[in-house]
Parts: C-alpha cells; sequence; structure tokens
C-alpha cells in the first residue's frame, strides 16, 4: 500500500511465531479449546434456562458471564482459524470495523465475575437481606449498567483511533488485531490514545478487580468465623479457585495493556492468549465444578438430549 489512508487498510495477521509448524500446533489447541469453550457455556447457559430452581441472582450473573465467554472467544478465535484453514493473512479491516469494536467491549467488558463476587458477598455477609438487597430488577439494572460502561468504553477508543493516519506497514504479528498493534502501525502522533488506555482503561480495569478483591476480603473474614472446620475448608476452596481465574484474567490484561502501545511485544501477544481463549474456556469448569445444583442441572440437560 502506497501512501497513508485514514480510514481503511488491509492488515496481515501473521500469527504469534509466523512459521508454519509452530501455527498448526497453535491451531489445534486453538481449535480445541474453542470448542470446550462453546460447548461448556452453552451447557451452563441451557442448564440454568431449563431449571426453575436456578432462576435465581447468582446463576443469572452466571449466565451473563457464560454469553460474554462466548461471544468473546467467537470475536477472535473462528477468524484465526478460518484464515489458517484457507491459507490467508489478510484481513479486510477498517479502524472503526465491528470486529475491533467487539474486542474493545470484551477486553474490558468482564464485569460479571465483579457482580458474582457482589452477590455472594450479600448472600454470606448480609443473609437476611439478601432477598431485598438482590431483587431482579436490581440484578437486571446492573447487567444493563455493565454493558453501557463497556460500549461507551470501546466508543471512546475507537472514536480516537478513527482520527489516526496509518501507512504502507500493515503487518500485524497476532491472530486478531489487538488495538495496541493497530496504534502501533500508525504514522501518526498516538500520544492521546495511549493516555485514554491508561488513564480511563485502567479504571475500568482497576475498579471491578479491586471490588472483586474487597468483597472477597469481606466473605474470608465472614467464613473464617464459621464454627464448622469443614464448612470453612469448603468455602474457601470454592472462593480461592473463582480467585485464580480473576487473578489470572486482570494479571494479563493489566500487564498487556498497562503501558504505551510502542513498548508492546510478542511477549504481551502471547499473553494476551490467557485472556482470549484461556478464561473463557475454565470459567464454566471453575463457576461450576463445586456446586452441586449446577452439576444436577447439566446432568438433566445431557440426559434429555
Amino acid at each position: 500500500m502506497d501512501g497513508p489512508n485514514q480510514t481503511a487498510i488491509e492488515f496481515l495477521l501473521l500469527g504469534l511465531f509466523g512459521k508454519s509448524e509452530q501455527e498448526e500446533v497453535i491451531f489445534g489447541m486453538f481449535l480445541g479449546m474453542y470448542l470446550v469453550t462453546i460447548s461448556g457455556n452453552l451447557l451452563i447457559i441451557l442448564a440454568i434456562s431449563s431449571d426453575p430452581r436456578l432462576h435465581t441472582p447468582m446463576y443469572y450473573f452466571l449466565a451473563n458471564l457464560s454469553s460474554v465467554d462466548i461471544c468473546f472467544s467467537s470475536v477472535t478465535i473462528p477468524k484465526a482459524l478460518v484464515n489458517h484453514v484457507l491459507g490467508s493473512k489478510s484481513i479486510c479491516h477498517r479502524v472503526h470495523d465491528p470486529d475491533l469494536f467487539l474486542h474493545h467491549i470484551h477486553q474490558h467488558g468482564w464485569l460479571p465475575p465483579e457482580l458474582m463476587a457482589y452477590d455472594r458477598y450479600v448472600a454470606i455477609c448480609h443473609p437476611l437481606h439478601y432477598t431485598m438487597m438482590m431483587r431482579p430488577r436490581l440484578c437486571v439494572l446492573l447487567v444493563a449498567i455493565s454493558g453501557a460502561i463497556t460500549n461507551l468504553h470501546a466508543l471512546l477508543h475507537i472514536l480516537l483511533m478513527v482520527r489516526l493516519i496509518f501507512c504502507s506497514h500493515n503487518a500485524v504479528h497476532h491472530f486478531f488485531c489487538d488495538p495496541y498493534l493497530i496504534l502501533k502501525l500508525s504514522c501518526s502522533d498516538t500520544f492521546i490514545n495511549d493516555v485514554a488506555a491508561f488513564t480511563e482503561g485502567s479504571l475500568i480495569s482497576l475498579t471491578p478487580f479491586l471490588c472483586i478483591v474487597v468483597s472477597y476480603a469481606y466473605i474470608f473474614a465472614k467464613i473464617l468465623k464459621m464454627p464448622s472446620a469443614r464448612g470453612i475448608r469448603k468455602a474457601l476452596s470454592t472462593c480461592g479457585s473463582h480467585l485464580t481465574v480473576v487473578f489470572l484474567f486482570y494479571g494479563a490484561i493489566l500487564g498487556v495493556y498497562m503501558h504505551p502501545s510502542s513498548s508492546y511485544s510478542l511477549q504481551d501477544a502471547e499473553a494476551s492468549v490467557i485472556f482470549t481463549v484461556v478464561t473463557p474456556m475454565v470459567n464454566p469448569f471453575i463457576y461450576s465444578m463445586r456446586n452441586r445444583d449446577i452439576k444436577g442441572a447439566l446432568w438433566k440437560v445431557i440426559l434429555r438430549t
């Protein structure tokens, strides 16, 4: 491509490594993990929707998380798999295309765990007020507010990106159009984009993370006062597995994006696999493997089908 272009450019997705033998291994891993992600999260949604006993705030947030994970994975992985099968490295893409907008939404829009942590905090620390504090309308409102925040976040960064000028360099060493790599290809000054990403991006990432940590701190304090040692071990084990996924996701997000786009490296691209592929796959297992109600509903769905 000759000359700058403000509106459209065809980016070449070279994959994580660029070597055919390594990309074959990556393709097999991504395909298997994507199928597990879709099937696991769909089963969770079917189990919750088909069992009236699971029509409670906790499971409503869990079904919402499964929906987010399905959308998150489907924004990036299928396109990478199709490109590999067709042997094509190019992807027709403009900086205001829907796939980049969706990636911005899901990249920092992982708010259901925060809502689930708040639900568990109310259930454990304020059980007598749970029904009043977690009314169905309030749950729907919380999900709607989180969706509005993430959409506004994505819109802000897309509008800032539209103003940039792109030149002849269009090779992206990644399996999807990462916003930071797109910024790195720009010929124009990306200072405003970097400042917005660091300030607003930090706020929208750190706020839910800190809310989760504070909620679980109160939960742990309440759990440790339980009279039963077995109950304490079970509760700590369950909460610990939840927090492991949260720290894994937010640790990768903050490590990859909380620095200027000019310093984005191959290690950052590899770390992005954690929040694009790994966490959406393990969430159904982490949030359901110790839950008897979910297990029972899942068996009913499996036997019925």
